[in-house]
C-alpha cells in the first residue's frame, strides 16, 4: 500500500453498518449511498438517536470496521491500511473527538490536553493556555476531569482534538451539553483551526449542533 501523504477526500461507497444488514434504512443520503466529503469542506451529519452516526465515525477514524461497502481515503480502500499506518495517520493527518469524549478522569484538563499534544506534535504550551481561556476553563486546567461537569469536559475535549496535525478533524457531538455562546467558541476555534490547516470538518448531531459556517448538511 502506498503511504498516504494527504487526506484529500473521504469516500463512503455503498457503506452500512453491519447490523443494519436486513433492515431498510428509509431516506439516508450516507448508508448504501456514495457520499465524498473533500478537504477543506464543513459538513454536518444530522442523524436520529440509533441512526449509526457515532459507528460512521469510529469507521472514519479506523477504529471499528463492523461494516459493508468500501471506505477510501483519496483512492486507497481503508481495509487494507495496517495499524502502523493507522497509527501514522491518526497522529498526523485525522483528528476525532468521540461522543464518549475518551477523557483519562483521574488526570487533569492541561494533562489530558498535554499527553495529546506529545504524542501529535507537542503544540506550543500558549496556544493550549490561550484555548482554555477562550473557552472559559483556564481556571478549571488542573481540576481533574472526572471532577468536570460534562459540558466542562466537552470544552477539554475539544481543545485536545485540535493538538494535532490534521486533514479531517471528524467530532461527534461535540456540543451536546454546551450552550449557544461557548457553542460558537468552539466553533469558531474549530474553524479558525481547520482553516490555519486547510483541512476538512465532519460533525454529527442529533440536537444541538456545532455552530459552523459554510456548513453542508447530510443526513444519516
Amino acid at each position: 500500500m502506498n503511504r498516504i501523504d494527504r487526506i484529500e477526500s473521504i469516500r463512503l461507497e455503498g457503506m452500512l453498518p453491519k447490523v443494519f444488514e436486513n433492515e431498510s434504512i428509509p431516506n439516508s443520503e450516507v448508508w448504501r449511498s456514495d457520499v465524498v466529503f473533500r478537504r477543506g469542506e464543513r459538513w454536518l451529519v444530522e442523524a436520529a438517536s440509533g441512526g449509526g452516526k457515532s459507528s460512521l465515525c469510529a469507521y472514519m477514524f479506523g477504529s471499528r470496521t463492523d461494516y459493508l461497502g468500501r471506505l477510501y481515503f483519496n483512492d486507497v480502500d481503508v481495509s487494507g491500511i495496517p495499524v502502523a499506518e493507522w497509527q501514522r495517520l491518526r497522529r498526523c493527518h485525522i483528528a476525532y473527538l468521540p461522543q464518549e469524549l475518551a477523557l483519562f478522569p483521574e488526570l487533569t484538563a492541561l494533562e489530558n490536553i498535554r499527553l495529546k499534544a506529545s504524542l501529535a506534535g507537542d503544540v506550543q504550551e500558549e496556544r493550549i493556555a490561550g484555548w482554555l481561556k477562550e473557552l472559559g476553563i483556564d481556571s478549571r486546567a488542573d481540576y481533574p476531569v472526572g471532577r468536570m461537569s460534562i459540558g466542562q469536559q466537552q470544552r477539554v475535549a475539544i481543545i485536545r482534538s485540535i493538538c494535532q496535525p490534521f486533514d479531517f478533524i471528524v467530532l461527534d457531538e461535540p456540543v451536546s451539553h454546551l450552550d449557544e455562546e461557548n457553542n460558537r467558541i468552539a466553533a469558531r476555534m474549530v474553524m479558525r483551526e481547520a482553516d490555519r490547516q486547510g483541512a476538512g470538518i465532519i460533525t454529527t448531531s442529533v440536537g444541538n449542533r456545532l455552530l459552523l459556517d459554510s456548513l453542508k448538511t447530510i443526513k444519516l
